[in-house]
């Protein structure tokens, strides 16, 4: 099985850039890209920053653009958006019995689990006693699963970034949560960070997908600023195989040059000068 994982596209309302970008630019060649290499994909999700300030013409512009696309397309939220103005947009998407956008699907043999992490007025994560009893019950009746979210669960060794990770309170319990459950959670999977990182945590490997705008640029000293740069996008490819998974970052958006090589010992000999 082939996913596909997209993360903060921060579309803002059509002709306004973001951070000197235009994401709706961005976005759309991600998209074109995917359909060029990958139309035989399961699923694209999308994990968040939808909007850069929750606006609803910039929903509306991303409900354009991914109507009628050939691959189903999966929603959720970041802290860049409004949920309710997002569900005004998308009125039939699916929320839990407290309004919060938590929903599942079972896909293959197993469950995918969309989380919503999003609080009020804050750019750290929430995951509240309300949103993890839907996630323990997700997870106490499914055989296999794999999580995707907005917001960094744990630190990440960024001092600046991890200050709007996960609130501590809601950290510990979703830890706790998570562990009980790891022998049937494949992978964690993120955005929020702007960069790929990867790890273990609570018994449970984890990935973080670049920006298809703005990267960050790691900076494990800095504690109050957070960094980054127009540096190139990338988007993931996630090849699932039951409980095993290999993840490719996509440089989508790349206009230099592309050198190609054979595999045989031969093709990588040092070539030899002509004799004087």
């Amino acid at each position: 099985m082939k996913i596909v994982h997209i993360s903060d596209i921060h579309l803002t309302n059509p002709g306004e850039e973001m951070g000197g970008l235009d994401p709706h630019a961005r976005f759309g060649r991600a998209l074109a890209d995917v359909l060029a290499h990958h139309a035989d994909a399961t699923r694209i999700i999308l994990t968040g920053d939808l909007a850069h300030w929750g606006e609803k013409p910039a929903y509306e512009a991303l409900r354009q653009a991914i109507a009628g696309f050939p691959i189903p397309v999966r929603l959720m939220i970041g802290n860049h958006d409004d949920r309710a103005n997002f569900l005004s947009v998308f009125p039939d998407h699916p929320v839990d019995s407290n309004g919060f956008v938590n929903h599942a699907e079972t896909v293959g043999d197993t469950r995918f689990l969309y989380l919503d992490s999003v609080g009020t007025q804050t750019h750290a994560g929430h995951f509240c006693a309300a949103r993890r009893r839907w996630l323990e019950a997700e997870l106490a009746t499914c055989q296999r699963a794999r999580i995707f979210l907005h917001h960094n669960p744990m630190p990440v060794g960024l001092p600046a970034e991890d200050k709007i990770a996960l609130v501590e309170p809601d950290r510990t319990a979703f830890f706790d949560l998570i562990r009980v459950h790891s022998d049937k959670i494949d992978y964690i999977h993120f955005g929020h960070v702007h960069a790929p990182i990867h790890g273990h945590y609570a018994g449970v490997q984890f990935a973080s997908v670049p920006s298809t705008g703005n990267q960050s640029i790691p900076d494990l000293a800095e504690t109050e600023l957070l960094k980054g740069a127009p540096m190139d996008p990338a988007y993931f490819v996630l090849l699932i195989q039951g409980e095993d998974t290999i993840i490719h970052q996509i440089p989508f958006a790349w206009d230099g040059p592309v050198l190609t090589a054979g595999t045989e010992w031969e093709d990588w000999a040092k070539p030899v000068e002509a004799a004087e």
